[in-house]
């Protein structure tokens, strides 16, 4: 039985997943500063699968797992895995903000690619969304004018994975449940990670420890309690909220980091969020559709 509407217990949920995602930009930092990107990612899948069996039991246990689709999953998650791979790297080259700031762009991306592989519509709303969103990218980057920071490059490949990522759980969403989907993420990602992270294997300091459990951790709650915000409030709500993780993200960076922000981040950052918010007025009371990252 779905939820009564409720703003207020949206936007606890929302917050909750803003301080998870935010949370695991900072585990991520730490962990990568001390093993390898690939390893970070190995337990954090191994460890997430840990969090997520109790979901799983619930239902209906292994059986209830089994898929239709195995290589649309695989295909989701090499593709994902190689984003996060991208997302964590980028963690360590460039600030906080900066990365969160095109990361946005993945609803962009996923527009695109809706269009051709999902046979979605190409609106004037939203073709000036993807404008707005590029031109607030080539801001930020501002190619010309001296050398580009390869974390940029990095982090917007991450955001093109992210959104064919989500353009395949879209897909996956029509015959699996958000359960299904998350455990084969988890399974598929242990799998494909686990040689390179035993490549150049390193036991963690125990003191690494609570970050590696804290990145496990927020990676699954992120996800479950923008979710159940969702269940709450339409996404033409609850994705505006979800855009307090810039700024949010630039007083992190500055305080933790002391990271510096310019006017062209501000503003490429500005028009990327623009762009967003005109796509989900054109999306208007649609259903919200959850994906998967």
């Amino acid at each position: 039985m779905a939820p009564s509407p409720s703003i207020p217990k949206a936007a606890f949920w929302m917050a909750l997943s803003i301080a998870s995602f935010l949370a695991m930009s900072v585990a991520g930092r730490a962990t990568t500063a001390e093993i390898n990107v690939f390893q970070v990612l190995e337990l954090r899948s191994v460890i997430g699968l840990l969090i997520l069996l109790p979901l799983v039991m619930a239902s209906g246990g292994f059986a209830a797992m089994l898929t239709e689709r195995p290589v649309a999953h695989i295909a989701r998650n090499v593709i994902h895995y190689t984003g996060q791979v991208a997302w964590l790297y980028a963690l360590t080259l460039i600030p906080l903000a900066v990365l969160i700031s095109v990361e946005f762009t993945t609803p962009i991306w996923t527009a695109i690619l809706a269009v051709g592989f999902l046979g979605e519509r190409l609106s004037r709303p939203r073709l000036a969304a993807i404008v707005l969103g590029l031109i607030g990218v080539v801001i930020i980057v501002r190619p010309g004018m001296g050398a580009v920071n390869p974390g940029y490059v990095v982090v917007l490949g991450a955001a093109v994975c992210f959104g064919i990522s989500v353009v395949l759980v879209k897909s996956l969403t029509r015959t699996d449940s958000v359960v299904r989907i998350i455990f084969w993420m988890l399974v598929i990602q242990s799998v494909i990670g686990l040689v390179p992270a035993l490549y150049e294997w390193r036991n963690p300091p125990l003191e690494l420890w609570p970050w590696i459990v804290l990145i496990a951790f927020t990676g699954m709650s992120s996800h479950f309690c923008m979710a159940r915000a969702l269940g709450y409030a339409d996404a033409t709500v609850i994705s505006p909220m979800d855009f307090l993780r810039v700024p949010l993200s630039a007083l992190i960076g500055w305080l933790l980091y002391h990271e510096q922000i310019d006017a062209f981040t501000a503003g490429g950052a500005l028009l990327i969020l623009m762009g967003n918010l005109l796509n989900l007025q054109w999306r208007g009371a649609k259903p919200a559709e959850v994906a998967v990252s």
